[in-house]
């Protein structure tokens, strides 16, 4: 679209935003008796209901036409169509093609990838059967037992997020994870295993991020100890786009994804293949197939009725239209508490720019600050502020109806709706009084006011029958798209991370100091100070 049509679509929308800031969320229910409807989508196995959002009808209309004066269709258009939209490396962005049925014909800058994809996907099924079966043994031809999967970021926080969610209760294979470059993360997770049953997959992009290598030396070290050279390299499996770093490491198979897979949307990948192994390639294939129909809802369904669109939607007009600079996400499943970390990732490194695509610098807010716990736990935590802090800070209620066979969850997801609707309903100074009645007035006027809230608070609430692959996936892919719409509309590139790039070269400039043993000329006197106390 032109300048000229976009600051029109950007003008109407901060007017709509400034008539519908002190309008109450719980009056518009009355004004507008098609709200609910308006503002409530099924997608892919999941409700979505926005109606407690902060806007009015003509609010929500607003943002409508700024998506689509934005050419959100258009670029999804383009996200699927395999186009560089990652334009700062030149890229296609292609997760979609990574959970496509099988036949499919996804091209990446003109290359067909589909073929490759089911390739790798058969291959990960094999191999997975096989460690399953116990046909794929270690270098003393017991069957593995346990899984350490090594990764950081994207190559972590998915399959990480995965087996959460997913994991029966007492697993034939135990899995277990390693991130943090700190010595403690890695001999935790190799307490209690045995080296013989032992499986290590390495997972990295480009088997050159520092924590996941030396995390990877670390267990190599440990299989070294007690098992013999030969046969060694069947227990350290490779998942990278450099296949052939992994095998100069010593991996004994490699697992490929290519570069049009971004590490945070990389889950559906063979990043996940610790997860087929433990789960079962049937699990992941459900995990595909939510994923696959999400996908299939973003591409048709109309931008009133997409909830991806819609959901981004939400957190534009928050952000931008309110001055909202921080949302929270309160998952009501135990299998979900690691949601909010994965979500840090997704939205936070994806859309935390400051330039636009043209390298001119925004000149709105891009993406707030997502933090969270799951429910209940949160409400015992950060609930107070939100409730009743001076800041508005919107709230997502992701809500399992059922998240056990054998329990009754509705202690758990009525306090979701319980939370949702105190803080759009609140309490009125008048009504926390009434609630003191029979005490003295001074001093019930005084209690009246700590009692008091201010209500008016925005939430979005998503609902799902279980907490199946399938739900899982249409979830996860449901947050990948919301994302990129957001991107879309702030015109920023939501697919590259160079603000991560920084810290590691100068990670890489101190070490070398440490080597030296004092810091190198020009340090400034801060970091020159604190890394003299640090070295041994």
């Amino acid at each position: 679209m032109t300048d000229t049509a976009t600051d029109a679509a950007w003008t109407a929308f901060d007017a709509a935003a400034t008539r519908d800031r002190e309008a109450r969320i719980a009056d518009q229910f009355a004004a507008d008796p098609e709200r609910l409807s308006r503002m409530t989508v099924e997608a892919a196995g999941l409700y979505l209901d926005l109606s407690k959002q902060s806007w009015t009808k003509e609010g929500f209309e607003a943002c409508l036409a700024l998506a689509k004066t934005r050419g959100v269709e258009a670029a999804r258009a383009r996200l699927f169509g395999g186009e560089a939209v990652n334009d700062t490396e030149g890229r296609a962005v292609l997760h979609p093609a990574l959970r496509a049925a099988q036949g499919a014909d996804y091209k990446a800058l003109g290359e067909p990838v589909s073929a490759e994809v089911d390739a790798v996907r058969r291959d990960m099924a094999a191999y997975a059967t096989a460690v399953r079966d116990g046909r794929e043994t270690g270098a003393t031809g017991k069957a593995f037992t346990a899984i350490v999967h090594i990764g950081i970021g994207g190559s972590d926080l998915g399959p990480r997020l995965v087996w959460d969610a997913l994991r029966p209760l007492d697993p034939a294979i135990d899995l277990r994870f390693v991130a943090n470059i700190d010595p403690r993360d890695m001999a935790e997770a190799l307490t209690g295993l045995d080296s013989e049953t032992t499986l290590v997959i390495v997972v990295s992009k480009t088997f050159m991020t520092q924590e996941t290598l030396a995390n990877a030396e670390a267990a190599k070290a440990w299989l070294a100890k007690s098992l013999p050279e030969t046969g060694r390299e069947k227990h350290f499996i490779g998942v990278t786009a450099a296949p052939a770093r992994a095998e100069g490491f010593g991996c004994g198979r490699t697992f490929a994804f290519r570069d049009w897979v971004g590490g945070r949307y990389s889950l559906w990948s063979a990043v996940s293949l610790s997860c087929v192994i433990a789960l079962g390639p049937e699990a992941f294939d459900g995990l595909l197939a939510g994923a696959r129909a999400m996908d299939d809802h973003f591409v048709s369904a109309p931008l009133k009725k997409n909830a991806p669109v819609l959901m981004a939607l939400a957190q534009v007009w928050n952000v931008d239209g309110l001055g909202r600079h921080a949302r929270t996400v309160a998952p009501y499943a135990h299998g979900l508490r690691r949601l909010a970390a994965f979500l840090q990732q997704l939205e936070m490194e994806s859309n935390g720019k400051r330039v636009r695509r043209d390298g001119r610098p925004v000149e709105r807010q891009t993406c707030p600050v997502v933090f969270g716990e799951p429910g209940t736990n949160g409400q015992h935590a950060f609930f107070q502020q939100i409730h009743q802090g001076p800041e508005v800070v919107p709230a997502e209620f992701v809500v399992v109806k059922r998240t056990h066979e054998a329990t009754s969850e509705s202690p758990l997801w009525a306090n979701a709706l319980a939370q949702a609707q105190a803080l759009m309903q609140g309490k009125t100074t008048e009504a926390a009084r009434a609630e003191l009645s029979g005490i003295d007035a001074a001093e019930a006027g005084r209690l009246a006011a700590h009692k008091t809230f201010p209500g008016n608070r925005p939430s979005t609430t998503v609902v799902m029958e279980r907490l199946t692959p399938e739900a899982l996936g249409a979830l996860l892919a449901l947050y990948e798209h919301k994302t990129f719409v957001e991107g879309v509309i702030w015109d920023i590139n939501s697919f590259d991370q160079w603000g991560v790039e920084l810290g590691k070269v100068l990670a890489k400039a101190i070490l070398s100091d440490v080597q030296v043993g004092a810091p190198s000329v020009g340090l400034d006197p801060s970091t020159a100070a604190l890394l003299t106390r640090l070295m041994p």
